[in-house]
């Protein structure tokens, strides 16, 4: 979401190059990103991974991100084909969608990044639409992504989505995952003998995974797609850019921000000290570092006037992976004892898959797994400890065995879930805060459990002592009351937004609404930072002066952050979602299928900002939202049916971006459409006092809808204004455009 929040394709694009260099160094030829699925519901727990609500910006987004990603020689694998817009129970939901919105909506970003990207992959998805499981379903991989759009990739299965072996050969899916033990294989070949599989499908198969194989490079005598691979930039610098340009500064009073040079800043909440920086399930990744906001700002005020800090209030309820205080490495050793690798851990997490392992390690050899180092506590008390994974464990801390067992497989329904276990608690050590202890958790490689590929996974995990929560946040309070200004980082966590399972509420967990509260009593100047992959409920957001939205930042999001906040930069996001006062407001919210395992899109067209303009409800941030430091006025707007032309000026005091956006609206409609939606946007630049000229190319099929009896496109004619502006709801300029 913070990689739309943007608005920039070419922005996406450098990312995408960023992520084909890393994707090389790990020997790696398929990317499985992007995730093009739309907002349907805030509830979904996997947005934080999407993009947007709506289908021309995910598109564009996405459509720079594969061509990045494909100009640095590695596959770009677009997923999950199609609907795959929830969690619960993703692998039976049977998305029952009608032609009109399935086409305009949910397939519309696949087929922009079809057409315009041409990716190497699709993958498959787990669920089912009108009845048909996506991994078989013929009509959408073969007619429509093969034959109407000209897709000449490989399809690939989400990770045991195949569930049969012909089904999944006539419905056009080429690689089931994960591999070697899947429907296809020996089985395949079984079909083919007893004539239950076409010889001439798998052919068509074989094929296009040999044309991929030749355009990542790995089809020895064929020539790569991209021989020489553009040079990599300065990972770290661009981590670090598209966090700030992701911010979007939703609230802005009294000129809160950016902060006065020399203010006294109060620092406040469990996720300014330990940073959250991305979500949970398959797209966790390590970083070699990463920079917390109160180490972005410490580092940002070298000049004596670092900030003070209180907790506030912790979100957390069970323990984490070990992170801020531990120095950590992994042992890895064979039968015998004999160590195989010693390598460095940035965090209590272990999770090498497949042939990703320490230099000298492979799965046949490889016995047992030992976390271990030292752990530095800041606080005193009873410090938990705990593990997440399956199989053999032995917790040390401080020389004493906390927990000696083995963990089974519980009961869960989700692979991912049923592949990492549960967090459990193991037992508790009294610290002292500064007083260094050893810490050891030994895992043994249980090959009894049965994985479709090899794999090691686990953590160490740990929950520091409980203090009262009514005292944390009167600390936070004085803290706030001595500073110029007080700044809270408020949080999800991963129990909250991930893989695997959809969000019960809207609501911050913890006690961070009234830590908010609590602070913004006490200092009329606080600045609440929002660190979160998708909507949260604000009750407190009228009582504060700033309020800045920080996404998933990644690993440099303290830094950026401390730009944004001192005004190095300009917090250059806008929304790519409504935000909702409460999730009562929300027009479509339902993510539970009915007993029969079906989920209606009985809204059809009407989803995200569509749905809001149809019931009348008024967010608490429109579609499209963000401020700036600076200031514009809009001068002319010229349109055509594929362009438009708009001049903004910059009327403020210092260098801006603006995104130019363009709504389109019918005066008086023949069929029932929305009553607007996004046309096409661009972001310029502008000194203060300069005029500049947005050259925005309008969506393609912008005034067609999906003929149902027809099977086809259709142009509605019309008179139709056009709209330039800053959001959705802050329209400055409207021309008349008439389509014959």
């Amino acid at each position: 979401t913070a990689l739309a929040a943007t608005w920039d394709p070419a922005l996406a694009r450098r990312a995408g190059r960023a992520l084909a260099a890393e994707a090389r160094r790990k020997g790696v030829h398929v990317l499985l990103a992007p995730t093009v699925n739309l907002h349907r519901s805030p509830l979904g727990g996997r947005h934080f991974e999407a993009y947007s609500e709506d289908p021309h910006l995910t598109g564009a987004i996405g459509t720079g991100f594969v061509l990045g990603v494909q100009d640095g020689g590695v596959a770009a694998c677009v997923k999950h084909f199609v609907a795959n817009d929830a969690e619960t129970d993703r692998f039976t939901v049977d998305n029952v969608i009608a032609p009109r919105p399935l086409r305009e909506l949910y397939l519309g970003p696949f087929e922009t990044i079809v057409r315009e990207a041409r990716p190497w992959a699709v993958m498959a998805a787990y669920n089912r639409v009108n009845g048909v499981t996506m991994t078989e379903h013929r009509h959408l991989q073969h007619d429509v992504l093969r034959g109407e759009w000209g897709f000449d990739g490989v399809t690939v299965s989400d990770w045991f989505a195949a569930r049969s072996t012909s089904g999944a050969l006539r419905g056009g899916l080429d690689i089931a995952m994960p591999g070697p033990h899947t429907v296809y294989g020996q089985t395949l070949a079984a079909a083919v003998r007893a004539g239950e599989a076409d010889e001439e499908a798998v052919d068509g198969a074989v094929r296009r995974l040999l044309r991929l194989a030749a355009r990542v490079g790995a089809l020895r005598g064929a020539d790569p797609a991209v021989p020489e691979p553009p040079e990599p930039e300065d990972g770290q610098a661009l981590a670090r850019e598209i966090a700030h340009r992701s911010f979007v500064l939703l609230r802005n009073t009294g000129g809160a921000l950016p902060l006065a040079p020399g203010c006294r800043i109060a620092l406040i909440g469990a996720a300014a000290r330990d940073a959250r920086i991305l979500g949970g399930g398959s797209a966790h990744v390590f970083p070699a570092r990463t920079v917390s906001p109160l180490d972005g700002l410490a580092a940002a005020l070298s000049d004596g006037t670092a900030p003070t800090y209180a907790v506030g209030a912790d979100p957390d309820r069970e323990p984490a992976p070990a992170g801020a205080g531990f120095t950590l490495r992994a042992v890895c050793r064979d039968a015998s004892g004999a160590v195989l690798a010693d390598v460095p851990l940035p965090t209590g997490q272990v999770q090498w898959v497949g042939a990703d392992l320490p230099a000298g390690v492979d799965h046949g050899t490889l016995h047992s797994v030992e976390v271990t180092g030292t752990f530095l506590p800041r606080e005193s008390g009873d410090h938990v400890f705990g593990t997440r994974g399956l199989g053999p464990f032995t917790l040390a801390v401080a020389g004493r065995v906390l927990y000696d067992g083995v963990q089974e497989a519980g009961g869960e329904t989700d692979p991912f879930e049923a592949f990492t276990g549960a967090p459990t608690e193991r037992g508790t050590a009294s610290l002292a805060a500064g007083e260094p202890v050893e810490v050891s958790l030994r895992h043994t490689t249980d090959r009894g459990i049965p994985t479709p590929v090899p794999a090691v996974a686990f953590s160490l995990l740990h929950r520091p002592p409980r203090r009262d929560p009514d005292e944390l946040i009167r600390e936070a309070a004085a803290a706030a009351r001595a500073a110029d200004t007080a700044v809270v980082v408020v949080a999800t966590t991963e129990r909250v937004e991930s893989e695997g399972h959809d969000r019960a509420d809207l609501r911050l967990p913890g006690r961070q609404d009234d830590l908010v509260r609590a602070v913004a009593a006490a200092n009329p100047r606080t600045v609440v930072v929002v660190n979160a992959g998708a909507p949260v409920e604000m009750p407190w957001r009228e009582d504060v002066a700033a309020v800045l939205l920080s996404w998933f930042p990644g690993q440099e999001g303290g830094a950026a952050l401390a730009d944004v906040l001192l005004g190095a930069q300009e917090p250059g996001g806008r929304l790519p979602t409504t935000w909702p006062v409460a999730l009562a407001d929300a027009p479509v919210s339902r993510v539970t299928p009915s007993p029969e395992g079906a989920l209606p899109y009985e809204e059809g067209l009407f989803v995200g900002y569509r749905a809001w303009d149809r019931s009348g409800a008024t967010p608490a941030y429109p579609f499209g939202h963000g401020l700036g430091y600076t200031t514009w006025e809009y001068e002319s707007l010229e349109a055509t049916p594929t362009t438009a032309r708009v001049v903004v000026r910059n009327t403020g005091t210092r260098t801006g971006r603006e995104v130019v956006q363009l709504y389109v609206a019918p005066r008086a409609d023949l069929v029932e459409r929305p009553r607007r939606w996004l046309a096409g946007f661009a972001a310029v630049r502008a000194e203060p006092g300069e005029a500049v000229e947005a050259v925005v190319r309008l969506a393609p099929r912008l005034f067609d809808v999906w003929d149902e009896d027809a099977g086809e496109w259709t142009a509605v004619p019309g008179v139709y204004e056009v709209h330039a502006g800053r959001s959705l709801t802050d329209s400055r300029l409207r021309v008349a455009l008439e389509l014959d």
